[in-house]
């Protein structure tokens, strides 16, 4: 393992623009911690990495590298990208495996006292960013476990609980608090946390899956990707066949999941190419070879049954470029309707977060209803930060980690 790991790591060209640094949501310092372990310094390779990020094992492992750090290797111009996410995960895991402990910033204790609601990528970065810097910072959560989409949302044969666990256990090692099955809105009132915290950071993340708004959508057999991913309860897909509309991770991990649970067809449907597919070229790759079928420029016009899913009716598309746009957008193509047989269609179109929630928060929302955050992630409320999905930050476990370091440090600014 560790010959195969340093021969990785000796693939890397140390290039002096480092691309590979700039396509990193966190602005990971990957050619030095490369060079590192080029030079079995490992334990100096972990601490560079926390300068940035306390998710090395996580995001070694379910980040995009293709669309971030790997997609921006000058290797990939001829070859094969050097493999970052392995190395990073490596290194998060020796870590783990030898105890290394998160460097602090300080020793000194600060009488300060931070909330962080929501104890997602976002919520347990800016957690751990205030807690070395000497901050008094409490968790809230509303699961019993800790994690959020990482937990619920990413199944385990991408990411295993156990990993997980002993990554986040690292992370509280910092001294943090953690109360669990405390619901914001329910058994968790904003305004008395503000009367006991000198600022608070809601991180509560976007779970609810969108629809489609069309025809059919309300039968019995549709369901939200999101809501199974996260609560793990799912019909009998025993010999069944099941659409999944969407074309980003959470389509893929779903249709990964249901295929495994015994259906019959998973078929995933996408309107645009694949190639434009938000979802990582790994993960449609082990979807295809789990035998899930693609169906590429097609889009969903309506779902048909008397009171349960009997068929759905797609429609061809076609990619056009439109006024004033750089993407192509799918356009239907007319008269090239047809109908599939199915059993269940599962929507992964996107999510949001739970309206009455947030009309709860007395926080100004944006016109995509999400809480409104300036540059330095402060709401309307100047003792209230958020980031992460429930700001409508960019939707991938390294951005909310990105959105919660930012928050910590213009939350430590703040109460200076």
């Amino acid at each position: 393992m560790k010959e195969e790991i340093i021969e990785k790591a000796k693939y890397c060209l140390s290039c002096p623009k480092r691309p590979c640094h700039d396509g990193c949501p966190l602005g990971n310092d990957t050619m030095e911690f490369i060079r590192l372990i080029k030079e079995g310094k490992d334990k100096e390779a972990y601490e560079l990495l926390c300068n940035t990020t306390v998710l090395q094992s996580i995001c070694g492992r379910v980040c995009p590298h293709e669309k971030q750090c790997q997609g921006k290797c000058i290797r990939k111009i001829k070859n094969e990208a050097v493999e970052i996410g392995n190395l990073e995960s490596y290194i998060g895991d020796l870590a783990i495996e030898n105890n290394w402990k998160i460097p602090k910033f300080t020793s000194k204790k600060i009488d300060k006292k931070v909330a962080v609601i929501g104890a997602g990528p976002s919520g347990i970065t800016c957690a751990s960013f205030l807690a070395r810097a000497g901050y008094d910072v409490t968790i809230f959560e509303k699961h019993n476990h800790l994690g959020g989409l990482l937990y619920h949302g990413i199944p385990d044969f991408r990411l295993s609980k156990d990993i997980l666990e002993k990554a986040i256990n690292k992370i509280l090692e910092l001294g943090i608090k953690v109360e669990l099955e405390k619901e914001l809105g329910k058994n968790l009132k904003l305004e008395e946390l503000e009367k006991e915290y000198d600022a608070i950071y809601i991180a509560i993340g976007a779970n609810v899956s969108s629809k489609m708004n069309i025809e059919g959508e309300n039968l019995n057999g549709v369901y939200g990707g999101n809501e199974l991913l996260e609560s793990n309860i799912h019909p009998n897909y025993i010999n069944k066949n099941v659409a999944i509309i969407g074309g980003g991770n959470v389509a893929i991990d779903t249709a990964r999941t249901v295929k495994r649970l015994g259906a019959n067809k998973v078929t995933i449907i996408y309107r645009r190419a694949m190639e434009q597919m938000p979802a990582e070229r790994k993960e449609i790759k082990e979807a295809q070879e789990e035998k899930i079928d693609f169906l590429f420029q097609t889009n969903i016009l309506k779902i048909i049954g008397s009171k349960k899913v009997e068929k759905i009716e797609c429609i061809k598309t076609e990619l056009k470029k439109k006024e004033n746009e750089e993407r192509l957008s799918p356009v239907n193509i007319e008269g090239s309707n047809y109908l599939l047989d199915m059993d269940y269609v599962i929507m992964a179109v996107g999510s949001k977060t739970e309206k009455s929630v947030l009309d709860k928060l007395n926080l100004e929302l944006d016109k995509w209803n999400c809480i409104k955050v300036d540059e330095n992630h402060q709401t309307s409320n100047p003792k209230i930060f958020s980031g992460g999905d429930v700001a409508g930050n960019k939707a991938t476990v390294a951005w909310a980690a990105r959105a919660g370091r930012e928050a910590a440090n213009s939350i430590i600014k703040f109460l200076e």
